[in-house]
């Protein structure tokens, strides 16, 4: 059996982004992020262990799901440089909005701790990116992955600055993310789903618990983890989400960024380990993005 975080999840997203429909899409590919942007969110005694362990050739085990290979450093860190520079592009007008097809993820990774497939948390660097660098005053992380976001928690529970919001099926790995873990400022918003929920559950879980917070806080930039592995479709959980639930949630968050930032929206891709559903719940998404809602 082979491991789900495999180079075949961004063929299949480059496939179904190779159609006709995504033509008009601008295409960049992501530069490395630097040590120093990427102890915005991690240590750099952290940053650069993680550097000196990257193997030269064979495979480091690093949990009982985290892998690291000859190409697993640069992929990180153009994982997290795509993050960066979306946030440029954003913050700067450039563009409205940006999605960052990556691998690996990152919301697992915490400040010092890789893990569940994740070394650095692109979406919290990317938070702590377009406050240092383009002055944003708060930043939202929206997280709909069906795995609890705890890395990025972790980076963020004590940061008024940044808030953060995650639907998820709960209980299931990492076994984080319960409605009381709120953080030191009331700035972690849970909103755990149950095994065999699906688009009418993940719809009010935005409605009730996520979309009125973001409203009171209104971030100057909002990011999405997006994960598509709540999919009906995808082996690692059991959610029953389809590509038009994410084409509304979607299109909800650039409402919500058109009322308080400006439109700027940068996702940032997670999970998603079955390959048709992962391919169509992208479409879905970027082809919303693409519309403006």
């Amino acid at each position: 059996m082979g491991h789900p975080e495999r180079p075949d999840r961004i063929r299949a997203v480059e496939r179904i982004l190779e159609h006709e429909r995504f033509q008009p899409l601008l295409r960049e590919s992501a530069p490395e992020a630097t040590i120093e942007q990427l102890c915005l969110a991690h240590p750099e005694d952290y940053v650069r262990a993680l550097e000196e362990a990257a193997p030269k050739d064979g495979m480091l085990q690093l949990d009982a799901d985290t892998t690291m290979s000859p190409g697993t450093w640069e992929a990180a860190i153009r994982g997290a440089g795509g993050a960066i520079m979306a946030v440029d592009e954003v913050m700067t007008g450039k563009v409205r909005n940006a999605f960052s097809a990556s691998r690996p993820p990152g919301h697992h990774a915490e400040k010092t701790r890789a893990m569940g497939f994740c070394f650095f948390n692109n979406a919290a660097v990317a938070a702590r990116y377009a406050r240092s660098a383009h002055g944003a005053e708060r930043v939202a992380v929206v997280d709909w992955d069906v795995h609890h976001g705890n890395g990025t928690q972790d980076i963020f529970w004590d940061d008024p600055s940044v808030m953060y919001c995650s639907t998820h099926e709960m209980p299931l790995y990492p076994g984080t993310g319960a409605t009381n873990e709120r953080g030191e400022h009331d700035t972690i918003v849970n909103a755990p789903l149950r095994a065999g929920d699906g688009g009418s559950e993940f719809r009010e879980a935005m409605e009730v618990a996520i979309l009125p917070r973001l409203e009171a806080f209104r971030p100057d930039l909002i990011i999405i983890s997006a994960g598509f592995d709540a999919h009906v479709r995808d082996p690692l959980a059991n959610l029953n989400l389809v590509e038009a639930d994410y084409g509304w949630a979607t299109a909800q968050l650039m409402d919500q960024a058109d009322r308080y930032a400006g439109g700027r929206v940068v996702s940032l891709l997670e999970g998603g380990y079955d390959l048709e559903g992962l391919a169509r719940s992208t479409a879905a998404h970027v082809m919303t993005m693409m519309r403006g809602g």
